[in-house]
């Protein structure tokens, strides 16, 4: 059974060329997906195609970004073609996993597909590393309660630590402990061991 996938991005967009195509195919069945990106596979008429599918089955698509715009993507749902033995096909590229060529074809995408996530990883490592060079925090930013903040603020203002190693200190972003001092209203008053007493804004002592 020849079965046929056609998708388009947007609601207003016709699939008129592409079905025409899969039919001069010989599809004798045709899913669609209208106003889905190709950005993600879970898409209904998508996973109907690949539902309908027998072992020696082939899923015909008119160009290979119909199918979905991630090559990581591409690879895996071949991948899950190629386990329940059945085959694909994209017209345009002439790619087809029933014959030797389009099955190089295909180890050579999978190549790419992991080299492509190597990349990915390697950045995301890297950028990492250069924001925690840089003071900044990973992941959900963390809130100071009245008690932390208190001894940020003697940290800072007592101790005479810069921003940015008062941020470090306390597990927080520069930006993050930026905005606490903002909010922060400081007034100094000497006390007699020389210790500033410091009020803010709601509370009468810090």
């Amino acid at each position: 059974m020849i079965v046929g996938y056609a998708r388009v991005s947007t609601e207003e967009q016709k699939l008129d060329l592409q079905i025409g195509a899969l039919k001069k195919a010989g599809c004798n069945r045709i899913f669609q997906d209208r106003g889905c990106s190709g950005g993600s596979f879970q898409r209904d008429g998508l996973e109907a195609a690949f539902n309908s599918l027998k072992p020696g089955g082939t899923l015909v698509v008119w160009r290979l970004d119909r199918l979905g715009r991630s090559l990581s993507g591409l690879v895996d749902l071949i991948d899950r073609l190629g386990k329940r033995d059945a085959h694909f096909h994209s017209l345009m590229e002439h790619i087809d996993t029933s014959s030797s060529g389009g099955r190089l074809m295909f180890h050579m995408m999978a190549a790419l597909a992991e080299f492509e996530r190597a990349l990915i990883s390697e950045r995301t490592r890297a950028g990492l590393a250069e924001a925690k060079l840089r003071g900044q925090m990973i992941g959900r930013p963390k809130r100071l309660d009245q008690a932390d903040l208190r001894r940020a603020l003697d940290y800072k203002y007592v101790e005479r630590r810069t921003t940015f190693e008062t941020a470090l200190h306390f597990g927080v972003s520069v930006r993050t402990m930026q905005r606490y001092l903002r909010e922060t209203r400081i007034i100094y008053q000497q006390c007699d061991d020389n210790r500033p007493i410091m009020a803010r804004r709601g509370l009468d002592r810090i």
